[in-house]
């Protein structure tokens, strides 16, 4: 079959699903054999299932090979699920953590050069070539947003334009004045880009922007809907996760309906969250991944909490690979605010850290097309007071120990004691108001 979209590797992108089983037997054996000999902690739990490189011949073995949790990167943090040492490794990205510490994840020269392919793959589905102009905005740094799409831009060829992320009179002025043809970027930045361009008097037709690659966050139909009528162009979902590489893990082709993983370097499988048993294709379920090309950081049946479906089909732009849909959900507690990952746990450590009870709702919704994070926090009867200029004192503090353990602001409103409604149950911790 001829693609209908461009390919920036075709012979890839299109091969033969024999073609890509054949290479995900081989580089599975490998990976295995790479995690027992240079990461003690996995050679442990293999062991513990009594197993051996031996066993594992082919992808029909994946299943009785052991889980890998955050849990697991915790407990060996930073670097003890590494397979390589920190010399032979360039560069490191981390995630938040649940209680301060960050999910680490090394590379080396080899890993950064496939995630750059990934990312460029991604980028020319969307129909981007050399002749494009690339503004990136999400956050370089740590975050693997930033600096992800950058690699993948530059691989393409595409002037690029490493804006990261923040200061929206900038990023339009820029847009305007280099022409920028493609934007990277979370989805709730986007839609605020377009409302201000409309604030400014823009029309669609006075901006370049052709299409925009947006991810890190949930994001419905409706708000692609939104985005592409509001900016005039195409936009186009990714996905990633910091543990396996960052964006580029899938992504979406002209036919925008799922996203195609990257199957000769992620192994995909869904199961159900509770009993860990692998489900059918189509069903519904917890998305687990196996990374079988990376060196350095290489995780087998990493369970990323996300719940989705897999499915196989013919598509219109011509590639073979499997497609997931949009993440439906979490199997754990964790929310996705302005790209930033969040736990209560998180807000937990902070509150008790500064002598509050651990008695507080977060309440998360989106105004305008932008998350907003509230917390209301009880105060001890000890604690309590009217003095207006004391509470505004305790907020600060607790909005920059907030800032510091998250990565990003939020709004504290101090309330009586005994004010959040209790539940005889299980605690009501968070209310998401937002309609993803």
């Amino acid at each position: 079959m001829i693609p209908m979209d461009r390919c920036y590797q075709p012979e890839v992108e299109c091969a033969p699903r024999e073609q890509i089983r054949a290479w995900q037997d081989e580089r599975l054996v490998k990976q295995v054999q790479n995690v027992w000999d240079n990461v003690p902690h996995y050679r442990k739990k293999m062991e513990e299932k009594g197993l051996t490189p031996a066993d594992i011949r082919s992808v029909d073995d994946l299943y009785k090979l052991p889980f890998v949790t955050k849990a697991d990167l915790r407990d060996t943090y930073p670097n003890g699920m590494a397979a390589r040492p920190m010399k032979d490794c360039v560069r490191v990205h981390a995630t938040s953590g649940t209680t301060g510490k960050r999910v680490m994840g090394f590379y080396t020269q080899h890993d950064m050069d496939l995630w750059e392919d990934c990312v460029a793959r991604a980028i020319v589905a969307t129909g981007a070539d050399s002749e494009d102009i690339c503004q990136v905005g999400y956050g370089y740094g740590m975050f693997t947003g930033g600096l992800g799409l950058d690699g993948g831009s530059r691989k393409v060829g595409c002037l690029t334009v490493p804006i990261s992320s923040g200061n929206t009179d900038r990023q339009i002025t820029f847009m305007q004045d280099l022409g920028t043809t493609l934007l990277c970027c979370t989805p709730s930045y986007a839609a605020y880009l377009g409302e201000s361009m409309k604030e400014m008097g823009l029309t669609p037709d006075q901006i370049p922007l052709k299409r925009a690659i947006l991810g890190a966050e949930a994001w419905s139909e409706e708000m692609r809907r939104d985005i592409e009528k509001t900016l005039g162009i195409k936009a186009y979902d990714i996905y990633g996760l910091t543990e396996l590489s960052g964006p580029g893990v899938a992504y979406e082709c002209s036919a925008q309906d799922g996203m195609h993983i990257n199957e000769d370097h992620f192994l995909a499988e869904i199961i159900d969250p509770d009993t860990g048993e692998v489900l059918p294709e189509g069903s519904k379920g917890e998305l687990v991944f196996t990374s079988l090309t990376r060196e350095a950081f290489p995780l087998l049946r990493y369970r990323t909490r996300d719940i989705c479906q897999l499915r196989r089909e013919k598509c219109s732009c011509g590639r073979t690979f499997l497609k997931m849909c949009k993440p439906m959900g979490r199997s754990d507690d964790m929310l996705i605010i302005r790209g930033v990952n969040v736990f209560p746990s998180q807000v937990e450590t902070v509150l008790l850290n500064q002598g509050y009870p651990a008695n507080y709702q977060i309440i998360v919704d989106r105004v305008k097309n932008t998350d907003t994070l509230d917390i209301q926090v009880e105060m001890t009867p000890e604690m309590f007071t009217d003095n207006l200029g004391e509470i505004s004192r305790r907020q600060k503090e607790l909005v920059e120990g907030l800032r510091s353990m998250l990565g990003l602001s939020a709004k504290v409103t101090l309330v009586a004691p005994k004010s959040i409604v209790r539940s005889e149950g299980k605690a009501v911790r968070v209310i998401d108001k937002r309609k993803l």
